[in-house]
């Protein structure tokens, strides 16, 4: 039951994106069409669920057992970015078409801070290993929904008649916000 409320939580309520606003930079960069949206949220489901795990093993038999805790932030930052370059190496060698559709994804998830912020509200909120796993596939399924929803409606919104001031960043802001209003909904559900 606790993995099925922290399921419900990321992915609506506690939306890493639209609750949480951690990476709305690519959230605002890479919205524009929807087969982007979905190539980037494979990819940060990806990478934010090995860097959870490894983050996670890092900190409990490491940070904790030296009594380094402190290094928490660099350490995690550290190994994202490492994981980042790792995946890539690996894709780049034994899956090439599978690289160049991750490819252009991979380096902005190296500076997606939802990938730090997963990896460290994981470890606050001490869930053991598989619950810190389920809470980054939940979150990472939160913000690939989260970034298509919104894709649509960019999409959607290249075909309506805006105001000259409020065409591009401005009306996708405003968009933006009345998804975080949509999705403040849910607030009640758990």
């Amino acid at each position: 039951m606790d993995y099925i409320i922290i399921i419900i939580s990321a992915i609506f309520v506690n939306n890493i994106l639209l609750a949480q606003f951690l990476g709305v930079c690519p959230f605002i960069g890479v919205s524009s069409k929807v087969e982007t949206s979905i190539g980037m949220a494979g990819a940060v489901t990806f990478v934010m669920v090995i860097a959870t795990i490894v983050t996670y093993l890092l900190q409990k038999y490491v940070l904790e057992a030296f009594g380094i805790t402190f290094m928490q932030t660099i350490t995690f930052i550290l190994v994202i970015a490492s994981l980042v370059q790792l995946v890539e190496i690996i894709l780049k060698k034994v899956s090439p078409a599978l690289y160049q559709a991750l490819g252009i994804f991979l380096p902005l998830i190296t500076t997606n801070c939802a990938v730090l912020g997963v990896a460290i509200l994981a470890v606050q909120k001490d869930y053991n290993l598989i619950g810190s796993v389920v809470f980054a596939i939940s979150n990472a399924i939160g913000f690939g929904l989260a970034l298509v929803i919104f894709a649509g409606l960019r999409e959607h919104m290249d075909m309506v008649n805006i105001p000259k001031g409020m065409k591009g960043v401005p009306i996708a802001f405003v968009v933006a916000g009345l998804l975080a209003l949509a999705f403040m909904g849910f607030t009640g559900l758990v």
